[in-house]
């Protein structure tokens, strides 16, 4: 097995990895209500949180996208096990995430639990095994480019929620006053509903701010995944909180996809 040698350091061995068992409740959270959930106007991490979107809408392009896609794309940096993703993600904390400081280890496994208890099969559970592990890239990235893995550094191309670029961004997404700042809402190309796309063209073939949703996908469809188109789409499409709760771009799906 290969893997990057300015890296080697980075990746702690399995038996770092400290397995947790996790309890499994019918609630969201003990001693917090679903609602209380996504709380960006007052949490305790609001500072935090702000500076992660204004830094994330100021510099996600579709530039941006395909200077990524053309770093990451050839997923030459390293391979490792799963296990030793895991490793390597156990003290990673989102700083983008209003509601939790859990490391993203935690929060993984409590996903793919939750997910396992609701009796979802196999693929579901490794999806939500593996959902947040795109986040790895920090290990190769820079503080430029958004990608600390730090609960205090730039993480504005790692996590995040997400919106389609190349199109105007709605004003549905968390932190709309943040809009004008995207230097893509000044070019005509992209500013408009719907951009550089044609009416119905298909999630698919749309691109998305960056991160761990991205990243993860096309480095599954590199390799070949078994996972189904579902469990590739949910991992691809995670973030994107302006479709799930405003249902946005509806008029760039195709047909078949909006039923």
């Amino acid at each position: 097995m290969t893997r990057d040698n300015n890296n080697n350091n980075n990746v702690a061995a399995p038996e770092q990895t400290k397995l947790r068992k996790l309890e499994v409740t019918g609630n969201v959270a003990i001693g917090k209500a679903e609602e209380e959930f996504r709380n960006y106007e007052d949490s305790d991490r609001h500072a935090i949180v702000s500076r992660h979107y204004a830094l994330m809408r100021q510099h996600q392009t579709v530039a941006f996208q395909e200077q990524m896609l053309a770093k990451y794309g050839s997923f030459s940096h390293a391979q490792m096990t799963i296990r030793e993703a895991f490793a390597a993600l156990e003290g990673y904390v989102d700083s983008s995430d209003p509601d939790s400081e859990l490391p993203n280890l935690e929060h993984m496994l409590q996903t793919a639990e939750g997910i396992r208890a609701a009796g979802h099969p196999e693929w579901f559970q490794l999806v939500g095994l593996v959902h947040d592990m795109g986040k790895i890239q920090y290990l190769w990235g820079r503080a430029e480019d958004g990608q600390e893995g730090t609960a205090h550094g730039d993480q504005w191309a790692l996590g995040g929620d997400t919106w389609v670029v190349g199109c105007r961004i709605p004003d549905s997404v968390v932190f709309p006053t943040y809009n004008a700042t995207n230097p893509d809402m000044s070019n005509p190309r992209y500013n408009t509903k719907y951009g550089m796309y044609e009416s119905h063209c298909g999630f698919r073939n749309l691109k998305f701010a960056w991160g761990h949703d991205e990243y993860l996908y096309q480095m599954l469809k590199f390799n070949k995944t078994t996972i189904p188109e579902e469990g590739l789409a949910m991992i691809r499409y995670h973030s994107c909180y302006p479709w799930h709760t405003k249902k946005e771009y509806r008029h760039l799906m195709m047909r078949d996809e909006t039923t």
